[in-house]
Protein backbone atom coordinates (compact mmCIF):
# COMPACT_ATOMS: atom_id res chain seq x y z
CA UNK A 1 0.00 0.00 0.00
CA UNK A 2 1.35 3.25 -1.43
CA UNK A 3 1.10 6.46 0.92
CA UNK A 4 1.93 9.97 0.36
CA UNK A 5 1.90 12.98 2.61
CA UNK A 6 -0.58 15.16 1.19
CA UNK A 7 -2.83 18.25 2.81
CA UNK A 8 -6.14 19.22 1.99
CA UNK A 9 -6.49 23.34 0.76
CA UNK A 10 -9.54 24.03 -0.86
CA UNK A 11 -10.88 20.82 -0.93
CA UNK A 12 -7.65 19.29 -3.43
CA UNK A 13 -5.13 16.94 -2.55
CA UNK A 14 -2.16 18.70 -2.74
CA UNK A 15 -0.19 19.13 -5.51
CA UNK A 16 0.59 15.34 -5.76
CA UNK A 17 -2.51 14.42 -7.65
CA UNK A 18 -1.13 11.44 -9.09
CA UNK A 19 -0.72 9.09 -6.00
CA UNK A 20 -2.03 6.24 -4.90
CA UNK A 21 -4.48 5.51 -2.60
CA UNK A 22 -4.91 5.20 0.30
CA UNK A 23 -3.01 8.35 1.02
CA UNK A 24 -2.41 9.53 4.55
CA UNK A 25 -3.59 13.00 4.37
CA UNK A 26 -3.32 15.34 7.63
CA UNK A 27 -2.48 11.74 9.50
CA UNK A 28 -6.21 10.61 8.38
CA UNK A 29 -6.46 7.99 5.92
CA UNK A 30 -8.49 9.04 2.75
CA UNK A 31 -9.50 6.26 0.28
CA UNK A 32 -11.15 8.14 -2.79
CA UNK A 33 -12.58 4.30 -3.67
CA UNK A 34 -14.39 4.22 -0.56
CA UNK A 35 -15.68 7.72 -1.55
CA UNK A 36 -16.99 6.53 -4.54
CA UNK A 37 -18.67 3.44 -2.79
CA UNK A 38 -20.48 5.81 -0.37
CA UNK A 39 -21.79 8.39 -3.03
CA UNK A 40 -23.09 5.13 -5.22
CA UNK A 41 -24.68 3.40 -2.33
CA UNK A 42 -26.08 6.67 -1.24
CA UNK A 43 -27.52 7.78 -4.62
CA UNK A 44 -28.51 3.83 -4.80
CA UNK A 45 -30.65 4.89 -1.56
CA UNK A 46 -28.85 1.99 0.29
CA UNK A 47 -27.46 4.15 2.70
CA UNK A 48 -28.02 7.87 4.10
CA UNK A 49 -26.32 10.40 5.86
CA UNK A 50 -26.45 10.57 9.19
CA UNK A 51 -24.30 12.61 12.41
CA UNK A 52 -23.90 10.61 14.95
CA UNK A 53 -21.65 11.59 17.79
CA UNK A 54 -19.48 9.78 19.69
CA UNK A 55 -21.88 8.70 22.57
CA UNK A 56 -24.17 6.75 19.67
CA UNK A 57 -21.25 5.28 18.01
CA UNK A 58 -19.97 3.93 22.09
CA UNK A 59 -23.37 2.66 22.90
CA UNK A 60 -23.47 0.74 19.31
CA UNK A 61 -20.09 -0.96 20.19
CA UNK A 62 -21.22 -1.45 24.29
CA UNK A 63 -23.77 -3.22 22.38
CA UNK A 64 -21.30 -5.36 20.55
CA UNK A 65 -19.27 -6.28 23.32
CA UNK A 66 -21.96 -7.06 25.30
CA UNK A 67 -23.15 -9.81 22.43
CA UNK A 68 -19.23 -11.22 22.71
CA UNK A 69 -19.38 -11.32 26.27
CA UNK A 70 -22.32 -13.30 26.61
CA UNK A 71 -21.36 -15.60 23.21
CA UNK A 72 -18.29 -15.95 25.39
CA UNK A 73 -19.89 -17.36 27.96
CA UNK A 74 -21.77 -20.21 25.60
CA UNK A 75 -19.59 -21.01 22.72
CA UNK A 76 -18.64 -24.91 23.92
CA UNK A 77 -22.62 -25.15 24.50
CA UNK A 78 -24.69 -23.80 21.97
CA UNK A 79 -23.53 -23.36 18.72
CA UNK A 80 -26.50 -21.73 17.09
CA UNK A 81 -26.61 -19.30 19.83
CA UNK A 82 -22.83 -17.96 19.79
CA UNK A 83 -22.91 -17.84 16.01
CA UNK A 84 -26.35 -15.29 16.27
CA UNK A 85 -24.44 -13.38 18.91
CA UNK A 86 -21.20 -13.32 17.07
CA UNK A 87 -22.64 -12.56 13.69
CA UNK A 88 -24.74 -9.73 15.93
CA UNK A 89 -21.77 -8.38 17.35
CA UNK A 90 -20.20 -7.96 13.52
CA UNK A 91 -23.41 -6.24 12.46
CA UNK A 92 -23.27 -4.08 15.01
CA UNK A 93 -19.18 -3.43 15.03
CA UNK A 94 -19.85 -2.52 10.74
CA UNK A 95 -22.80 -0.20 12.03
CA UNK A 96 -20.59 1.67 14.49
CA UNK A 97 -18.01 1.99 11.79
CA UNK A 98 -20.36 3.22 8.99
CA UNK A 99 -21.60 5.83 11.97
CA UNK A 100 -18.49 7.13 12.35
CA UNK A 101 -18.32 7.93 8.32
CA UNK A 102 -21.74 9.61 8.72
CA UNK A 103 -24.07 7.12 6.97
CA UNK A 104 -26.23 4.18 8.20
CA UNK A 105 -28.19 1.76 6.08
CA UNK A 106 -31.26 2.80 4.49
CA UNK A 107 -33.11 0.06 2.44
CA UNK A 108 -33.99 -3.13 2.29
CA UNK A 109 -31.08 -5.38 2.37
CA UNK A 110 -29.42 -3.49 5.28
CA UNK A 111 -27.36 -6.24 6.54
CA UNK A 112 -25.55 -7.26 3.10
CA UNK A 113 -25.02 -3.00 3.28
CA UNK A 114 -23.41 -3.10 6.62
CA UNK A 115 -21.18 -5.98 5.47
CA UNK A 116 -20.33 -4.38 2.14
CA UNK A 117 -19.48 -1.01 3.83
CA UNK A 118 -17.48 -3.00 6.82
CA UNK A 119 -15.11 -4.46 4.15
CA UNK A 120 -14.72 -1.59 2.16
CA UNK A 121 -13.71 0.47 5.72
CA UNK A 122 -11.28 -1.78 6.83
CA UNK A 123 -9.55 -2.84 2.97
CA UNK A 124 -7.35 -5.49 1.85
CA UNK A 125 -5.97 -6.53 5.08
CA UNK A 126 -9.20 -7.17 6.57
CA UNK A 127 -10.22 -9.24 3.25
CA UNK A 128 -10.36 -12.86 5.11
CA UNK A 129 -12.62 -11.17 7.84
CA UNK A 130 -14.73 -9.37 5.71
CA UNK A 131 -15.18 -12.27 3.26
CA UNK A 132 -16.34 -14.55 6.32
CA UNK A 133 -18.45 -11.75 7.87
CA UNK A 134 -20.67 -12.05 4.97
CA UNK A 135 -20.34 -16.01 4.36
CA UNK A 136 -21.96 -15.40 8.34
CA UNK A 137 -24.56 -13.11 6.66
CA UNK A 138 -25.96 -15.84 4.00
CA UNK A 139 -25.65 -18.45 6.80
CA UNK A 140 -27.36 -16.06 9.59
CA UNK A 141 -30.47 -15.79 6.89
CA UNK A 142 -30.44 -19.34 6.14
CA UNK A 143 -30.74 -20.37 9.89
CA UNK A 144 -33.49 -17.85 10.46
CA UNK A 145 -35.47 -18.67 7.40
CA UNK A 146 -34.95 -21.97 6.29
CA UNK A 147 -35.38 -25.35 8.32
CA UNK A 148 -32.86 -27.66 8.96
CA UNK A 149 -30.04 -25.67 8.39
CA UNK A 150 -26.61 -27.24 9.44
CA UNK A 151 -23.86 -25.52 11.80
CA UNK A 152 -21.06 -27.22 13.20
CA UNK A 153 -18.79 -26.46 16.41
CA UNK A 154 -16.29 -25.62 14.40
CA UNK A 155 -18.17 -22.95 12.49
CA UNK A 156 -19.42 -21.46 15.63
CA UNK A 157 -16.30 -21.22 17.08
CA UNK A 158 -14.96 -19.32 13.88
CA UNK A 159 -17.56 -17.32 14.15
CA UNK A 160 -16.59 -16.23 18.24
CA UNK A 161 -13.31 -15.72 16.74
CA UNK A 162 -13.54 -13.86 13.65
CA UNK A 163 -16.18 -11.48 15.48
CA UNK A 164 -13.81 -10.11 18.00
CA UNK A 165 -11.39 -9.32 15.36
CA UNK A 166 -13.50 -7.65 13.70
CA UNK A 167 -14.78 -5.60 16.98
CA UNK A 168 -10.98 -5.42 18.06
CA UNK A 169 -10.15 -3.31 14.65
CA UNK A 170 -13.89 -1.65 14.77
CA UNK A 171 -12.49 -0.20 18.55
CA UNK A 172 -8.63 0.76 16.75
CA UNK A 173 -10.75 2.67 14.15
CA UNK A 174 -12.91 4.36 16.41
CA UNK A 175 -10.32 5.29 19.11
CA UNK A 176 -8.20 6.28 16.04
CA UNK A 177 -11.17 9.24 15.53
CA UNK A 178 -11.83 9.45 19.78
CA UNK A 179 -8.65 8.92 21.62
CA UNK A 180 -10.84 9.62 24.96
CA UNK A 181 -12.87 6.31 23.99
CA UNK A 182 -12.31 3.99 27.14
CA UNK A 183 -14.62 0.67 26.38
CA UNK A 184 -12.85 -2.21 28.12
CA UNK A 185 -13.18 -5.47 25.90
CA UNK A 186 -11.44 -8.48 27.39
CA UNK A 187 -13.14 -11.39 25.41
CA UNK A 188 -10.91 -13.79 24.52
CA UNK A 189 -10.84 -15.96 21.49
CA UNK A 190 -9.57 -20.28 21.69
CA UNK A 191 -6.25 -19.04 20.79
CA UNK A 192 -5.33 -16.97 23.80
Amino acid sequence: MNHASCSFKGGDVGSNTTCQFPVTCNGIEQDVSNTRLFKKLEKAGKIRKQKAGFVQIEAVLKEAILDLEEAGKIVHIAERATYLLAYNAMLKAGRALMLSRGYVPDDGTQHKTVVEMTSAILGDPYKDLTDQFESMRRKRNEMTYEAGTLLSRSEAEKAFSDAIAVLRRTLDDVKSKNPQLELKFKIRDGDG
